[in-house]
């Protein structure tokens, strides 16, 4: 499967709304807080597609939005989704990857997520790219589950250098 990194444009509104309603069965964004997201909002959105092949279109597998906030050094990890079916597939990963370059090239000293404390495969991918557990959030989530949220150190990207994306 080939795919592509790229940030998101307001074209990938009703994908996003449908990623959503797919991939989490409950603290869901509404289609106005996707669009806010999208247009108005300090924030990044990067989607990872699987490109059009012939007779088949480009299909979104995964986003991420990071949202700053002006004279901080702090980037916040907002959402982070892959399709269900694109799990376990290095996708997150890439996806991950390309955030948290995203978030250096804003000058970002530090990513922080929330994550639900029975997401295990998500805690595991996160610790892996080098988050930490920084603090326990009780009935964090509209279901009432706890959270975790969790905290990486970045290097800033020298002056002059530019986010790549496959």
């Amino acid at each position: 499967m080939t795919t592509r990194l790229r940030p998101a444009t307001s074209h990938d509104l009703d994908a996003l709304y449908r990623l959503e309603q797919v991939a989490f069965t409950g603290d869901r964004f509404s289609r106005r807080q996707l669009w806010h997201l999208l247009n108005r909002a300090h924030a990044d959105t990067w989607v990872i597609e699987r490109e059009a092949q012939h007779l088949s279109p480009a299909r979104l597998l995964g986003y991420g939005t990071l949202l700053f906030r002006h004279g901080s050094r702090r980037a916040r990890l907002y959402s982070f989704c892959v399709h269900p079916d694109a799990r376990g597939s290095g996708l997150g990963r890439q996806l991950l990857e390309t955030l948290e370059g995203a978030a250096r090239g804003r000058n970002s000293a530090r990513l922080v997520l929330e994550v639900r404390a029975d997401n295990r495969v998500a805690l595991k991918l996160y610790r892996r790219m080098g988050f930490r557990l920084e603090r326990w959030l009780s009935e964090y989530y509209e279901d009432g589950c706890a959270g975790w949220q969790m905290v990486k150190e970045l290097e800033t990207l020298p002056a002059g250098a530019a986010i790549v994306a496959d």
